[in-house]
């Protein structure tokens, strides 16, 4: 394994010290990290990455298989997507968003053109919460209606509306900071909420529930409803069979918006551009990041209907960002789409998810116990692993932390001392390598995660 290159610009090996005591010293001494006790955590640096793997300072090379926080879709150092952000660099760093762009026009037009039918135009944002932002903000401008209905077990970001939206743990502490949100329940049936055999059964039932809902606050105060097309970190929750069709017949039955949330399985994570194109339906605004750009420049955005677009065409939006459409951004983006179309990657992605993944999950779910029940599509799977199949009693408890949480820490830990980074969340390992892995890396990690469910297993109380 080659060197990396310091700050400086310089060669430096790997099992170098002093250079790995400077980067933890400065975190620990100066970085504030997210969703962390400042005093408990100790950050792993971090000195290169290559493809599907990333290598720390003592030359532990890791497979990534969480794309770090699932946006890696082109893998580490792409040589497409750095090229086109060093050629943007010499011609043209950065403009303001009031002037026109050449890559910020294409990237736009090329997103419309992949999007749904009616689409007519992106707004820019510097990522998903700030998409999810935007979103409601279009959303309340163009209808006049205020309320927002999102689902519980969901993550839609950690800014002000973002974080009220959420339906999760990481809500809790913030309080609600936007007073129209109403939480309602989707359809997870491995742990039904409304009693259902049968996934059939599940769909009616959500939404039954979801139009009961829409009645009690009314129809006419609520401008959008808005969901993860799949459900992300909260469970890689693919929505049964006509759901989503479901969703978007209430929405035009009473006048409301559709806004589904693909900043994480957006750009080929589940085999299509967007996610909800495999489902069938048209929605109204879509949010996008993550994998538009590989995540190489801060990008995000919200694509807007034809009918939402028009609604500004003779007022002003109330809105607007300094870097919206950064050019470094957008050129990554152009980047992407001619990346996926060499490469292929919507085609890997179907394929190594139906005739590698999906199988392999099966024969865990058949070895090992503690496997309550795989689920997932495209290169975006999950394992929820659990104490007794009988009872569904998961692994950890909802929200486990400190020793609660040791038997799936123990899982976790499993992995990586092999080589694996996973996606862990919850009581679930959750399966997202960046779409560029080759069959030998996908099969070398899956053969990784069957040995750690090893761990889970002697965990396992049930018959």
């Amino acid at each position: 394994m080659s060197d990396y290159i310091d700050l400086n610009g310089e060669a430096q090996s790997f099992g170098d010290n002093d250079a790995q005591r400077e980067v933890r010293a400065n975190d620990r001494q100066y970085v504030f990290h997210s969703w962390s006790a400042q005093g408990a955590i100790n950050p792993l640096p971090i000195a290169k990455g290559e493809g599907v793997r990333f290598w720390d300072y003592d030359g532990n090379e890791f497979l990534d298989f969480s794309s770090q926080l699932v946006n890696l879709n082109l893998g580490h150092q792409h040589p497409g997507l750095i090229k086109a952000i060093q050629e943007q660099a010499g011609r043209l760093a950065t403009i303001q968003p009031a002037l026109a762009n050449d890559v910020r026009g294409e990237l736009a037009k090329r997103i419309v053109e992949h999007s749904f039918e009616g689409a007519r135009s992106v707004f820019f944002t510097n990522g998903g919460a700030e998409a999810i932002e935007y979103a409601v903000r279009l959303a309340r401008q163009s209808s006049g209606k205020r309320k927002i209905l999102s689902r519980y077990r969901s993550y839609h970001g950690s800014t002000g509306t973002a974080i009220t939206m959420t339906g999760e743990p990481r809500r809790w502490a913030n309080d609600v900071i936007d007073g129209e949100v109403v939480h309602f329940f989707g359809p997870y049936a491995y742990r039904s909420a409304f009693w259902a055999e049968t996934p059939e059964q599940e769909a009616e039932r959500a939404l039954a529930h979801l139009e009961e809902q829409i009645m009690l606050e009314g129809p006419n105060t609520i401008a959008a409803i808005v969901l993860e097309t799949v459900t992300g970190t909260n469970g890689v929750l693919v929505p049964p069979a006509g759901y989503l069709p479901g969703v978007r017949a209430l929405c035009d039955k009473y006048g409301i918006l559709m806004i589904c949330d693909e900043v994480m399985v957006g750009f080929g994570r589940t085999g299509e551009w967007f996610a909800y194109q495999g489902f069938g339906v048209t929605p109204d605004l879509v949010t996008f990041a993550k994998g538009v750009n590989s995540g190489y420049v801060p990008l995000g955005g919200v694509v807007i209907s034809e009918e939402i677009h028009k609604a500004f065409e003779d007022r002003a939006f109330p809105g607007g960002l300094t870097y919206s459409g950064h050019p470094l951004a957008c050129a990554a983006g152009v980047a992407t789409f001619d990346i996926f179309e060499e490469e292929g990657i919507m085609e890997r992605v179907r394929d190594l998810g139906e005739r590698v993944v999906e199988p392999r999950l099966r024969e865990f779910a058949a070895k090992h116990p503690s496997v309550g029940e795989y689920r997932g599509k495209g290169l975006f799977w999950a394992l929820e692993l659990v104490l007794d199949r009988e009872t569904r009693e998961p692994l950890v408890p909802f929200n486990a932390g400190g020793e609660a949480a040791a038997p799936f820490n123990a899982v976790v830990a499993a992995c990586k001392k092999a080589g694996l980074w996973p996606f862990a969340a919850g009581n679930r390992l959750q399966i997202a390598p960046p779409l560029v892995i080759s069959e030998e890396d996908l099969v070398k990690g899956l053969d990784i995660i069957d040995e750690a469910l090893t761990v889970a297993d002697s965990y396992y109380t049930g018959k």
